[in-house]
């Protein structure tokens, strides 16, 4: 019983190494020597700011 419990385990753990192995994504990076400057666009939104009555 232990010894075909362990079999198992021991299965699943190489099948699922394998996966990981054949699933890593294996592209390269490219490294742009200029850096990508993003617009900021900033909008101002005037609120009005209203404290409502606690009560207290």
């Amino acid at each position: 019983m232990i010894y075909t419990i362990t079999i198992l385990i021991s299965t699943l753990v190489i099948i699922n190494f394998l996966l990981l192995k054949l699933s890593c994504n294996k592209t390269t990076k490219k490294i742009s020597k200029k850096p990508i400057i993003l617009s900021e666009r900033t909008t101002n939104v005037s609120a009005s700011e209203e404290l409502a009555p606690t009560g207290s």
